[in-house]
């Protein structure tokens, strides 16, 4: 088994979800918007990716 990657996400890539539009289609599973915003991290429910807010990153989202 491999360990999840983290991504790192800038205010521009909000809103976030996942998988985003890097992931190639053969590693894709159902789109799922995650709130990074409050906590600065979130965690993919399906493929276990985490990401983490860029420390000093405005959110510029809906």
């Amino acid at each position: 088994m491999t360990a999840a990657q983290t991504v790192m996400v800038d205010g521009k890539d909000l809103p976030l979800h996942c998988p985003t539009s890097n992931t190639p289609a053969w590693n894709s599973h159902p789109r799922v918007f995650l709130d990074i915003t409050k906590t600065g991290e979130a965690k993919c429910p399906y493929c276990g990716a985490e990401y983490k807010l860029i420390p000093g990153t405005e959110p510029h989202g809906h």
